[in-house]
């Protein structure tokens, strides 16, 4: 049975693993995506200066109106949708996604799926 520590410690190793190939440039950011139990947090990071260039989060009001739950496949839909239309809104159209170590599963995929809608390219 593995412990919440173990669990930890090989998110931790897959999200090293990912960081060392991923990196964001002014011209493709970096779609860093951060979830936790409740929430869902995504940014567009340009590596090269070390600066968020977008992000959107379950914690906005704004997007909290009309889902259930912000933990929910739904929110990470309509988070998708958000950094999607704020990266357009900068001009920013293509992206390397880093998932955080995170496998691409679940809500991390439903989020990835609504950014590609929302017209984002990776």
């Amino acid at each position: 049975m593995f412990t919440k520590h173990d669990r930890r410690a090989a998110r931790d190793r897959r999200h090293r693993h990912v960081r060392q190939r991923v990196k964001g440039t002014p011209a493709r950011p970096r779609l860093a995506v951060y979830r936790s139990l409740r929430h869902m947090v995504v940014q567009l990071v340009d590596d090269t200066v070390g600066q968020t260039l977008a992000a959107a989060s379950t914690l906005e009001p704004d997007l909290r109106k009309g889902i259930k739950s912000t933990g929910s496949t739904e929110a990470a839909v309509a988070v998708g949708r958000a950094i999607a239309d704020r990266a357009k809104a900068k001009g920013i159209v293509t992206v390397v996604c880093d998932r955080g170590g995170y496998l691409y599963h679940g809500r991390v995929k439903a989020l990835a799926d609504a950014a590609r809608e929302a017209g984002l390219e990776f």
